[in-house]
């Protein structure tokens, strides 16, 4: 504000001669006015310039000992929420790509393409709640020559709106060009009794039949138990015949074949569209273009996630198995016609598969017929290899930061990764001899102080958020890092979206001694990655920590995060940058470099780093207020469940959950106040809901904040509860009344 009231006095005083000597003429006019010097503006900011950065940004990223590099491809395109890419067959001039909201989108297979253009558009039907959208595409074999695709999407029930899953089929008006919405033939309605676990993904395999897989229905398995009900088709692979003019018929040798048709998804008898069932949620799955074998990805519940090899007639275990173990050991878990999966995997490692495909390409040689996969939770991506005895284990390929809702294959064979923040990503060979960029030794990354580690480099800018995240009773310090030249955007809700070579710096101090710092770096890719470095006992230097480590310090352990544990918590959806955003940093600071406490926002704005500048007074914009200061309880409870919850519960977050935390939301439009479970299950609390009005105890959000175990919230980066947050969370709930859960009127919007 001082910046724009001292440049109008000097636009007034350089109009000055032309005010007072121009009106009547010459000298006669008088003696010429002589105008006071200008006052020296005082500093409102808390700096006086920005500091200069030569040595703490991103390197290059690059992963050791590893032969295969995860790249951005296509690069100036963008996409909201994409969930497939593939290509028409036979035509490799193109891409397509599916967005959860109801758009296809096609363009040309170039590198630097930057347009796009609408092959599909129904967004006008599907319904994105949860897990639904538009989630498949497939081409008939003879798509170029019919124009013939099938879609898979959720959408509304005419007669009350619940969540519907079709199968349709459209035809091109063009040839091939685009798909004509008018033209739809809906083929299978399934009826979902929950907004989660809705597959969705289909494919033609290699004997010319669709295949369509569909998850059990949701609600955590509980107290459904679709995976092991025949008569129906949720949590079952379909396999139907569509080469006819209209409908479908079933191939012959289904395992009920015979049977009446489960078109509008359930039956008197076995379904005769089923191929195979017991499975949770198939979340993307592929046919090996060499051996015609499926292998899926199978999401877990609260253990185990699997990978299956996908044969007619097999029952894959959901729910009296999860991967390999009893998903309830309380109960009988019969193991006699289960198909085991070919490998599993704990929710330490990833939390969420992501199905690929077995490489058929020509780049990486080294991966050839072997299955690659991910973990959308965790950002991993995998390839199944064998060791000496024949057995299949996993081999970490990458660690991506990204949120992967898919892979795609091109028609040559070549595999691609699908961020749903909105970038597309290929598989290619890594620069020989590539090591890690990232220094071992906190002292030679550049953002310390070299004769003093402790002690932040000259060109860091310190900040704090208004609402700090519970990190086990740490204090903590906080830094920014920019590469010379580079700006700060602030995006329309607010997060703020660092330029590529960016460092956040944050130091962790328990029992009066650093622990820990992590560096969370946006690397010149524009991919964000995490890494945390261990304090040495005399406190001069610190080393890096690579997978994850658990120490004990003091009287409690210390969790020092693996690489995939920071992007689990680092959402693209929340922006990665997490306590950067305009409410965060909307207060006071007292910036040690010249001692004055000023307002974040106008000090960062003043030294010129946002751009554009702010448009409005920070009096006027969002602010998270302290959940333990003076506000009022409701205020300081939902600024505590923004920062603790939101990066993850919001639309767009890695969770199954409709839950939206965000500060500014109405509670009434949270997904919570007065809402059952959808996953997780009630963890045996009667009448337990999301946010029981007056009830915290039958509370889920209350009482798995309490909980260190596989129902723990936050699910990672924490060891011990927060029994200030708990204590803060428990009153204000214990004070909800249910007329809240009506009222729209909360706060102002973030």
């Amino acid at each position: 504000m001082m910046r724009i009231i001292t440049l109008l006095a000097v636009l007034l005083l350089a109009q000055a001669p032309f005010l007072t000597g121009c009106g009547g003429g010459s000298s006669s006019a008088g003696p010429p006015v002589v105008q006071p010097p200008p006052e020296e503006s005082t500093p409102v900011g808390g700096l006086d310039e920005r500091p200069a950065n030569l040595t703490c940004v991103a390197p290059n990223r690059r992963e050791p000992d590893r032969a295969v590099a995860i790249e951005r491809a296509f690069p100036a395109l963008e996409f909201q929420q994409p969930l497939y890419l593939g290509q028409a067959p036979d035509d490799a001039t193109r891409w397509f790509v599916l967005e959860k909201g109801g758009r296809v989108r096609v363009f040309e297979n170039e590198a630097n393409v930057a347009v796009t253009s609408v092959f599909l558009d129904l967004s006008a039907a599907v319904v994105t709640t949860s897990e639904g959208g538009l989630l498949g595409l497939a081409f008939a074999p003879d798509f170029a020559a019919t124009g013939t695709a099938y879609v898979s999407y959720t959408r509304s029930r005419p007669s009350d709106g619940a969540m519907q899953s079709v199968v349709s089929r459209f035809t091109s008006p063009d040839l091939g060009l685009t798909l004509e919405p008018g033209s739809e033939e809906v083929l299978l309605t399934i009826e979902q009794p929950f907004a989660n676990h809705n597959g969705g993904g289909i494919a033609f395999g290699p004997d010319g039949y669709l295949y369509l897989g569909m998850g059990d229905g949701g609600s955590g398995g509980d107290p459904l138990d679709n995976g092991q009900t025949t008569t129906n088709l949720l949590g079952t692979f379909i396999r139907i015949d569509v080469s006819g003019n209209s409908g479908y018929a079933i191939p012959t040798d289904n395992p009920f074949a015979g049977n009446p048709l489960c078109s509008l998804g359930t039956g008197s008898a076995d379904c005769p569209e089923i191929f195979a069932w017991g499975l949770r949620n198939p979340w993307r799955w592929s046919f090996d273009r060499s051996t015609g074998l499926l292998w899926a990805g199978d999401v877990g519940q609260n253990r185990r996630e699997e990978v299956n090899v996908v044969q007619r007639g097999g029952n894959y275990g959901w729910r009296y198995r999860e991967g390999f173990l009893c998903f309830n050991p309380s109960t009988d878990c019969p193991s006699a016609g289960l198909e085991d999966p070919v490998i599993d995997y704990p929710h330490s490692i990833g939390n969420s598969i992501t199905g690929g495909y077995v490489y058929r390409g020509e780049l990486l040689p080294q991966l050839r017929g072997r299955y690659v996969f991910g973990d959308f939770g965790r950002g991993l991506v995998w390839m199944l290899d064998s060791d000496v005895d024949g057995n299949y284990i996993m081999r970490e390929l990458a660690a991506t930061g990204l949120s992967i809702s898919s892979f795609g294959e091109g028609n040559d064979g070549e595999l691609y990764v699908v961020d749903i923040g909105g970038g597309l990503y290929q598989l290619r060979p890594a620069a020989a001899g590539a090591s890690d960029a990232v220094p071992m030794e906190l002292s030679a990354t550049g953002c310390v102080d070299p004769a003093n580690p402790t002690l932040p480099a000259a060109g860091l800018i310190p900040y704090r958020p208004g609402a700090p995240f519970w990190s086990d009773g740490a204090t903590k310090d906080r830094w920014l890092a920019l590469p010379e030249g580079t700006s700060v955007a602030v995006a329309a809700d607010g997060d703020f979206n660092f330029p590529a070579g960016s460092v956040l710096v944050k130091n962790f101090s328990l029992h009066d001694r650093l622990v820990e710092t992590r560096l969370f770096m946006r690397h010149p890719d524009g991919v964000w990655a995490g890494y945390t470095y261990q304090w040495n006992e005399v406190q001069d230097e610190a080393y890096r920590v690579t997978g994850g480590a658990t120490v004990e310090i003091g009287p409690q352990q210390w969790l020092f995060p693996s690489e995939a544990q920071c992007m689990q918590c680092h959402t693209s959806a929340a922006g990665r940058s997490l306590g950067l955003e305009v409410a965060q940093l909307n207060n006071a600071f007292r910036y040690a470099q010249t001692g004055r406490e000023a307002n974040q926002l106008l000090t960062l704005d003043e030294i010129r780093l946002l751009a554009p500048p702010l448009a409005t007074d920070p009096v006027g914009l969002p602010a998270l207020p302290d959940p333990f200061g003076q506000t009022s309880l409701a205020d300081r409870a939902r600024a505590y469940l923004h920062t603790n919850c939101a990066n993850c519960h919001r639309p767009g977050g890695p969770t199954p959950s409709d839950m939206d935390w965000r500060y500014g939301l109405p509670l009434a439009q949270t997904g919570s106040c007065n809402v059952p479970p959808t996953t997780g299950g009630t963890l045996d609390i009667p009448g337990a809901l999301l946010l029981n009005p007056g009830d915290p105890d039958r509370s889920l959000v209350w009482v798995r904040m309490g909980r260190r175990d596989v129902h723990a919230m936050p699910p990672v980066g924490s060891l011990k509860a927060d029994p200030e947050g708990l204590t803060l969370i428990r009153e204000w709930i214990s004070g909800v009344e249910m007329e809240a859960c009506l009222d729209a009127g909360f706060g102002d919007p973030n």
